[in-house]
């Protein structure tokens, strides 16, 4: 299914607060709270709404240190590797992508010594990963899609 505008804006508020009420989506899209309940429950049961989770502030969760990390790896060996990735908690984020490298990985940690260990320790010691290379996050910009 393909959402339409009223879809995409109901979607968008969702984005901005996921604890919002259907009231109130409704009121922000101009639309009944019964056709805003509908079109989430249709967008959740078709899959384009995937669940809902909750964001949090890295650095009051006491994760001081933010870093994207390159991968070269054997691309043979892809799905052991989501496994292992999904096994360390400091990787937030990881993607499959073309280019100079294989997988961007988005980590986080407590502190540096803490990213290192995450780098040197974790991710250089699967078999499949060829090289990685780091890159710190200095501060970051959060936007709503």
């Amino acid at each position: 299914m393909e959402p339409d505008a009223l879809d995409r804006a109901i979607l968008a508020e969702l984005r901005r607060d996921g604890r919002a009420s259907m009231s109130d989506i409704a009121a922000r899209v101009n639309t009944s709270r019964a056709n805003a309940y509908a079109r989430v429950k249709r967008l959740t049961d078709s899959g384009v709404i995937r669940g809902f989770t909750v964001r949090t502030d890295a650095v009051q969760e006491g994760l001081h240190s933010t870093a994207y990390v390159s991968m070269q790896v054997a691309q043979a060996d892809w799905q052991d590797l989501r496994t292992r990735l999904a096994g360390i908690p400091e990787v937030r984020h990881a993607s499959l992508i073309g280019g100079d490298f294989d997988v961007l990985l988005l980590v986080r940690a407590r502190d540096n010594r803490d990213l290192r260990r995450v780098v040197l320790e974790e991710l250089q010691a699967i078999p499949s990963v060829r090289s990685t290379r780091t890159f710190l996050v200095y501060e970051e910009l959060e936007t709503i899609e």
